[in-house]
């Protein structure tokens, strides 16, 4: 995962954010507990979503208790304790992180991501160890990515499927109960989310790719042809900005049938944060989108006029 599926923190409403701030806490202090102070690093909101997510879907009722944090000792804060959910999405940080900067290495010849994989190494065979089917698909999925890279894939929706089907495949195994329609529902929340997020990463790394020469099925499935940038993005945004925004549809829609706890906070990261983050992306270097940002933060304020 990237970091992409983060709240808009103001529009939560006071204890919402403590609420969301003791998730996050309590994901990096399981991975601390387990893996060491170093993994606390790799933290991303992404893996909190998912801790938070399925607790919600459990409705758990865990521990909470206000620690200090290596970070601030002295100011103490609510955090999340003996959450299965939490402790879950703990292990899947270190996991995806592990494969991620093993695949930084193989991509780019990084030795910053070599000497990291190292690091991590023995963390990584912990949460393997507790987590041997979730290992399982991670490894798949990024085997099935590499080759759909190798042979020049074209096709975004074919190139996002591993990611896609991998989310898919985390929510359920992070499903500890027995209701079949929820696994089922989990599923297709899972796909749309990993649809959306390989989506977003992949417009979002597109300055990047084009400097690197690495892999970017944007940049063939549209054929870029050396234009500039902001061009090319001007040229594929509105089709990629409908294909985002169906995948948050799907998303959402798939979540209102689950009834979750922390409605408030899950709205708000569903609705708020992962549709601002669409715009933000899309509108970072491309002047059509710029318009259409600026059109709808007028009409936003028209209306709280």
């Amino acid at each position: 995962m990237f970091g992409y599926v983060l709240p808009d923190k103001p529009e939560l409403k006071i204890k919402e954010f403590e609420a969301f701030r003791a998730y996050y806490c309590g994901v990096c202090k399981a991975m601390g507990r387990s893996f060491g102070l170093f993994s606390r690093l790799t933290l991303n909101y992404d893996s909190v979503f998912l801790g938070l997510f399925l607790a919600s879907v459990h409705k758990e009722k865990p521990e909470l208790a206000r620690e200090g944090c290596i970070a601030n000792p002295i100011k103490r804060k609510w955090v999340i304790k003996g959450s299965p959910s939490v402790n879950f999405a703990a292990d899947i940080n270190v996991l995806l992180t592990y494969y991620k900067l093993k695949d930084n290495w193989q991509d780019e010849r990084s030795y910053a991501a070599l000497a990291a994989s190292a690091a991590i190494n023995p963390g990584y065979k912990r949460a393997a160890g507790r987590n041997t089917e979730a290992d399982k698909k991670i490894a798949a999925a990024v085997q099935r990515l590499a080759l759909l890279e190798k042979e020049k894939c074209d096709s975004l929706d074919r190139a996002a499927e591993p990611f896609a089907d991998m989310m898919k495949q985390l929510l359920v195994l992070g499903y500890r109960g027995e209701d079949k329609n929820i696994g089922r529902i989990l599923e297709w929340t899972g796909y749309n989310l990993g649809k959306w997020i390989y989506t977003i990463d992949a417009f979002d790394d597109i300055d990047k790719d084009v400097k690197t020469g690495s892999y970017n099925p944007l940049l063939l499935q549209y054929r870029y042809a050396g234009e500039g940038i902001g061009l090319f993005k001007d040229r594929i945004s509105e089709e990629i900005r409908a294909g985002l925004l169906q995948a948050l549809r799907q998303t959402t829609e798939s979540v209102e049938l689950l009834n979750p706890d922390n409605k408030g906070i899950l709205d708000n990261i569903l609705y708020n944060g992962l549709f601002k983050k669409t715009e933000e992306i899309l509108c970072k270097d491309c002047t059509r989108q710029k318009r259409r940002c600026q059109e709808n933060e007028k009409s936003v304020r028209s209306a709280g006029n």
